[in-house]
């Protein structure tokens, strides 16, 4: 916060700029009003010097406090989008002119950024896709967690609704051939970016209705200040006592009389607002999703909803009757040394951990690994005549009965009450 507050106290300075400041017109009307007060000091007047100038360090003290409140808004956005450009950097990708460079791997190397929309790149697992595109050959798991939040890997493949991917995001399964969709520099990383900066913030219709209504009212007090001045003239003429109002006076009560408070934090609220939604790992599209998030007192959300705890780590093993939970972690073990995801890493140290289990050495005759992929969903080996696969439910069960073997009624209990507990659950089966 230190480093923000120091930025803003600079960028309140340098907000002074008239071209920066007639974007907010009421706080222009204050900024004229605080030159002309500043020209006034060095004017010979009957009014006190002490008060010339104690009202023009009132004007501009106003005018940098409601460029400190921007600026602090500002400053809180442009944090959170420098942690979103960590996401977008510039990779080295591999590219092909149609998919038959795949099998003689005719691959060209080159940056993202030099990437045009029309492309096709060629993704592998653990590397970062490069560019917005769509999928059009393979499926593979794709962890978006750096965009969405969401920390389970989900499925992309070619064809349907889940040909779509962001760059940014990285693929930890398989491979994918992608067409870019969109220019360098106009991706929706970049586009969260801008939004969050706010340097693409549209005004939503309450902020423009609110500021022609503030203008208004400046434009009358406007009018009233200035009458102020002949009437005051006159006065003192036909009465012959008393003086007209000085000009320092008649700007202090215009600025007195103004919306200068609601009009200098227009802006920043609205920004604010973004920066508050961001930091909960939500990325407001427009100002009418802020404005609406303010009326919101209940969220609800299905099982495919992106708030998580972001925990992938298995945390217990529950074998099925008549197998022991050492037999199951023995088993699941051996599944996991092929899976290179989070959740497949995580079951061999909680074998290793809970039971001493550690990885072996194996003949390269005697056993035949299998890694996880996207279409099966599942990994495993065959070791010693034994088939030892681990996976989704559903997909272990579709293997078990297509193999004549019987799925035990007890698994869809425990696959259940896991997933109601809001956990993933994976099954291992050995025969």
């Amino acid at each position: 916060m230190k480093k923000i507050y120091r930025w803003a106290i600079k960028q309140a300075f340098l907000k002074l700029d008239p071209r920066q400041q007639i974007k907010n017109p009421v706080m222009f009307v204050v900024y004229i009003g605080a030159i002309a007060a500043t020209v006034l000091c060095f004017e010979q007047s009957d009014i006190p010097l002490w008060f010339t100038i104690t009202i023009t360090s009132l004007l501009w003290l106003t005018l940098l406090f409601a460029n400190f409140a921007e600026a602090v808004a500002e400053g809180r956005g442009k944090a959170q989008a420098d942690s979103l450009k960590q996401a977008k950097k510039d990779v080295m990708t591999y590219k092909i002119n149609d998919l038959q460079d795949i099998q003689s791997e005719q691959f060209i190397e080159m940056k993202s950024s030099d990437l045009k929309k029309g492309d096709l790149v060629y993704v592998v697992s653990g590397q970062q896709i490069p560019a917005d595109g769509d999928v059009i050959e393979g499926a593979a798991s794709v962890d978006e967690s750096a965009i969405t939040g969401e920390s389970a890997p989900v499925i992309r493949e070619s064809g349907g609704d889940r040909s779509a991917v962001t760059g940014g995001t990285t693929v930890v399964s398989d491979y994918l051939v992608i067409r870019v969709t969109s220019e360098n520099g106009h991706s929706f990383l970049d586009k969260m970016i801008s939004m969050v900066e706010g340097t693409q913030r549209k005004k939503t219709p309450n902020e423009i209705g609110l500021q022609i209504f503030l203008i208004t009212l400046t434009i009358i007090f406007l009018a009233v200040a200035v009458t102020l001045v002949p009437f005051t003239e006159l006065s003192s003429i036909l009465s012959q006592k008393g003086t007209a109002l000085s000009s320092i006076v008649i700007i202090a009560l215009l600025v007195c009389l103004a919306p200068t408070t609601i009009g200098a934090l227009i802006s920043s609220i609205g920004i604010a607002g973004m920066s508050r939604l961001t930091k909960e790992n939500v990325i407001a599209m427009s100002g009418r999703a802020i404005e609406a998030a303010g009326d919101v007192d209940i969220l609800l959300l299905d099982k495919t909803g992106t708030i998580t705890l972001g925990n992938r780590r298995a945390s217990a093993f529950l074998p099925v009757a008549g197998i022991s939970e050492e037999q199951l972690a023995d088993a699941a073990q051996l599944s996991s040394l092929a899976d290179e995801t989070a959740e497949g890493r995580s079951i061999v140290i909680l074998a290793k951990e809970k039971f001493g289990i550690r990885e072996r050495a194996f003949e390269q005759s005697e056993v035949k690994f299998i890694d996880f992929s996207a279409k099966t969903r599942m990994s495993g080996m065959d070791y010693r005549g034994d088939q030892i696969r681990k996976g989704a439910a559903d997909t272990i069960k579709k293997y078990v009965l297509a193999r004549g073997g019987t799925y035990p009624p007890q698994c869809d209990q425990i696959v259940a009450k896991v997933a109601h507990s809001g956990g993933t659950p994976l099954v291992v089966v050995q025969k």
